[in-house]
């Protein structure tokens, strides 16, 4: 393992644990996807992942009230042929994410992405499908066991599938 891998794994596990923490759910929700979203806008949604810890994108989803465009930057896990796992975590919080209400409303969405803008079309998983993704999830982030256990709740997973004109 080089240096700079030493490094980014220290960084990883540090972030992790200060991720689990209830500060950190406090404060999160008021200050990372402020963040993301304008590094997001700034880098026209081309950041570089290598140095991330965790890979993000940013989902806009229709209100599921007011009917309006909602985006939100999330973290996600790359599925094969070109899906995406998401997770409604909100931090640790007990209510889902308005952004999962939104999706179940109206699964239609748009993921910006590595500089791109991609339809897809989002599915809750449930029972033994979000069983099988779960671990790899945990792998990618694992906070979401403690914001599991802090909210109260099953954290809703969501696959994305992009659309293609064959559909």
């Amino acid at each position: 393992m080089s240096c700079s891998e030493r490094t980014h794994s220290r960084w990883a596990r540090l972030l992790h644990r200060a991720a689990a923490t209830r500060w950190f759910s406090r404060l999160a929700p008021a200050v990372i996807p402020r963040v993301d979203r304008f590094l997001h806008r700034v880098s026209r949604g081309r950041l570089p992942r290598g140095d991330r810890v965790i890979t993000e994108l940013i989902i806009t989803t229709t209100g599921s009230r007011t009917g309006r465009p909602r985006q939100t930057p999330l973290a996600y896990l790359a599925r094969p042929g070109g899906a995406y796992l998401v997770v409604g975590s909100n931090f640790g919080r007990p209510d889902h994410p308005a952004w999962t209400d939104n999706l179940l409303q109206q699964p239609a969405a748009t993921v910006a992405h590595d500089g791109r803008s991609i339809e897809v079309r989002a599915r809750l998983l449930e029972g033994d499908e979000r069983t099988a993704v779960w671990p790899a999830l945990l792998g990618a982030w694992p906070p979401y066991r403690a914001y599991e256990a802090r909210s109260g709740r099953t954290l809703r997973v969501f696959e994305l599938t992009p659309v293609t004109a064959d559909h």
